[in-house]
């Protein structure tokens, strides 16, 4: 075609305009363009891991990953949204994807969605089919998908695992997933396969989750009954099982600096997908695994992605586990869309901040700084500025920090990914 794009960003720029809607839940149109892809002929690893979940899904792919190099394993993770370059969302043995590998993807996508009766397909849905290809392309050992906001019909459920995560149940989305949390519990269990392990990474998770394991014949593994973990001298233990049922014991493991029942299930999961856990190299795997951010320090900044209650609960937790220095200040520089819970946030976050400085995020779901700052007088929070824009917000802080504050850059992907693009322009 003469009008196909030559550039990454043009890929990106059409797949923005080419369908109406920017969420369109369902895998009819998705599973059509599938199998003209060849995708639903044979698997497109050796091991298939999905991972979904409200919170955690990213941090348990980044150390399914690092736990599956550590063992010499080839690797391909697809996870969404990115931080600053879409290549961020697909990576193959730890590295980005490349431009060309990426516009192959989109190529053979559009030209599978064109063939016979067109299918329109959103911006998500072409990015994930072209994922899948790429990564069917190299059939790696072991491919890890983060699945979107909600399960059983995201375009990442057209493949089957040998493995489903289920990290966390909470109330986000409420648009398309509704505010019930044992139906957000159902439609994350839509994941699950019949008589293939399903690993259920939270002690907290709605009936409905095992409900659906229990009607579909999965076999579960829950985080406190089937495999555990715990504090042992300076770090922790992780007790699970293989594949075949065998009892697993692992201990001196370091902090990941991420949370550790993600950690305990990314162990589990890799043991189900019948790979055999060696200490050193899952200590090796723990104590590098990085994730922008999430819980990412840069000097006295800390950004986090976290942008509901359940979120804000982990992170104010951990900060609380860090004292500050006498007369230091903890500040929160917050900017979140329209449609989070941004009451429910400022209040798990209010016990660890010391004043706030909010800041308007722009878009179809923008919410102002002044609306924000609404919310953070009523929670009794000081707000200290309401600033244009997350960059605008962390241009005013920093001049006035003390050598021992902090600052809590959060509330949205969009606000951390500002931060960080002032920071490297």
């Amino acid at each position: 075609m003469s009008d196909t794009p030559s550039t990454l960003n043009a890929w990106l720029e059409r797949l923005e305009r080419q369908h109406p809607v920017s969420i369109d839940l369902g895998l009819e149109r998705v599973a059509r363009v599938a199998r003209r892809l060849g995708l639903e002929a044979g698997p497109i690893a050796e091991r298939v891991i999905t991972v979904a979940g409200t919170n955690g899904k990213g941090s348990t792919v980044a150390m399914l990953e690092a736990l599956g190099r550590a063992h010499g394993l080839s690797t391909a993770s697809y996870t969404s949204p990115h931080l600053l370059r879409y290549n961020e969302r697909l990576r193959f043995d730890g590295e980005e994807a490349d431009d060309v590998t990426l516009i192959a993807g989109f190529e053979a996508v559009e030209a599978a969605r064109l063939e016979g009766e067109t299918v329109s397909l959103t911006y998500f849905e072409a990015g994930t089919l072209a994922a899948l290809w790429a990564i069917a392309r190299r059939r790696p050992a072991l491919a890890i998908l983060e699945v979107g906001l909600g399960g059983r019909l995201d375009a990442v459920n057209v493949i089957d695992p040998d493995v489903a995560v289920v990290t966390t149940v909470a109330q986000d989305h409420a648009a398309f997933l509704g505010d019930d949390l044992e139906g957000i519990g159902r439609e994350k269990a839509g994941i699950l396969r019949p008589g293939r392990p399903a690993v259920l990474g939270s002690t907290s998770l709605p009936a409905s989750v095992a409900e659906v394991a229990d009607t579909l014949g999965a076999v579960c593994h829950t985080l406190g009954e089937d495999y555990h973990r715990e504090a042992a001298g300076d770090g922790w233990a992780w007790q699970g099982l293989n594949a075949e049922g065998a009892a697993l014991r692992l201990e001196a493991l370091p902090d990941p600096g991420l949370p550790l029942d993600n950690a305990a299930t990314a162990l589990q999961a890799l043991a189900l997908a019948g790979v055999t856990l060696k200490a050193e190299a899952c200590r090796r795997a723990l104590a590098g695994v990085t994730l922008a951010g999430r819980m990412q320090w840069r000097g006295q900044w800390c950004l986090d992605v976290g942008h509901n209650p359940h979120a804000a609960a982990y992170l104010a937790a951990r900060l609380g586990e860090r004292p500050l220095a006498s007369g230091a200040r903890r500040y929160a520089l917050l900017g979140m869309l329209g449609d989070k819970d941004a009451q429910g946030v400022v209040t798990e976050l209010a016990p660890v901040i010391d004043g706030w400085v909010c800041a308007t995020l722009e878009g179809e779901r923008t919410r102002t700084a002044a609306a924000l700052a609404e919310v953070v007088r009523s929670a009794g929070g000081a707000v200290l500025a309401e600033l244009d824009s997350p960059r605008a917000g962390a241009d005013w802080l920093a001049p006035r920090l003390g050598e021992a504050d902090e600052v809590l850059v959060c509330g949205s992907f969009f606000t951390v990914a500002e931060v960080l693009a002032g920071w490297q322009s």
